[in-house]
């Protein structure tokens, strides 16, 4: 059975003018794909007006609470003991939000609840992929 968790999650968009910006998000878990965390954005936020959605390792999240973490798209940081930074780079540009580390935290832990970590099944999820891209050709 597949379960899906999702969590709101208050970020504050940091500007080139130095101020911070409030945004909603939600962070997604799906036992499906358990290797990946989503971080979803309302269409009010986004530069085009569509809803907008970050998918990335979920030991990068992990990673990025204790440590600098990440390359390519998307970076994580710890900012103090009670924010972590992420960075997402898109070809559009940069956006560089702060969520409070304890409910980035609390998540993560939700997440290791429906499936623990390395008891991912990524071969079933493999398969699933694969038949569905292909469609039992």
């Amino acid at each position: 059975m597949d379960i899906t968790i999702e969590q709101p999650a208050r970020a504050r968009l940091v500007t080139a003018e130095s101020q911070e910006l409030p945004v909603a998000a939600t962070l997604r878990y799906a036992s499906a794909d358990p290797l990946a965390v989503y971080l979803d954005f309302p269409p009010d936020v986004s530069l085009d007006g569509e809803g907008v959605t970050w998918t990335f390792a979920r030991g990068l999240l992990e990673e990025g609470l204790t440590g600098p973490a990440g390359s390519g798209d998307v970076h994580l940081w710890p900012c103090g003991g009670a924010l972590t930074v992420v960075e997402l780079h898109s070809p559009c540009g940069l956006a560089l939000l702060q969520f409070d580390t304890a409910a980035l935290r609390r998540f993560l832990l939700r997440t290791y609840a429906v499936v623990g970590a390395g008891r991912e099944d990524v071969g079933a999820a493999v398969e699933r992929g694969l038949t569905s891209l292909f469609g039992g050709v």
